[in-house]
């Protein structure tokens, strides 16, 4: 019998060895929309922390698998987007706390080399140590906006999709983060501005 040919005791239902195929379980149709529309956001989200495409893969599929099994209890919960960029948030976290080690955009040097890019971006001198330690310690929102605008490059209303908010508000956290940094930093304000960042 060639390769090709199939005996009379072999079932198109079984894998030749006797076991049968199960099909792939049936997803819901909204899972199945929300994963495509986030799976690249997700994975460039996880290998600019973790430095590496095949971890950042692994990763993101324990937090889609994470989110699947919870998934009509994250629909009922409202907020469905700040809800699963959590569960990215804290795979991501986790898996940097088990491997010891910074984020991979302290360290990697390809994103290394863009820090003068996100320094001018950010209006920060480029003598200035700490920055990305510093957006370390952002809170979560203000976090997620600099990393995504000023990291990745993304535009404000991919931001605002993918986090479940208003531009205006994805602005705002863009604002309020990148005044974080600068008194973190302890640069002076922009010229030509007043305490409140307006124009004088």
């Amino acid at each position: 019998m060639g390769n090709g040919d199939v005996g009379a005791d072999v079932s198109p239902q079984d894998d030749g060895r006797g076991r049968p195929v199960l099909a792939p379980p049936e997803l819901p149709l909204d899972f199945e929309a929300f994963y495509l529309g986030h799976q690249e956001f997700f994975h460039d989200f996880a290998e600019i922390h973790l430095g590496h495409r095949r971890v950042a893969e692994q990763i993101v599929h324990q937090v889609f698998l994470e989110i699947l099994g919870s998934w009509e209890q994250l629909l009922q919960q409202g907020d469905l987007e700040q809800q699963t960029l959590a569960v990215l948030h804290r795979g991501v976290t986790c898996r940097l706390k088990e491997d010891g080690r910074p984020p991979a955009f302290l360290i990697n040097g390809p994103i290394a080399k863009n820090l003068q890019a996100v320094r001018d971006q950010l209006e920060i001198a480029s003598s200035t140590n700490g920055l990305y330690e510093a957006i370390l310690e952002l809170p979560t929102r203000q976090f997620t906006v600099i990393v995504l605008r000023h990291l990745l490059g993304y535009p404000t209303k991919r931001i605002a999709r993918f986090m479940g908010l208003d531009t205006r508000t994805v602005d705002y956290h863009g604002r309020k983060g990148k005044e974080r940094l600068r008194i973190r930093l302890g640069l002076p304000p922009a010229p030509g501005k007043t305490k409140k960042g307006v124009e004088q």
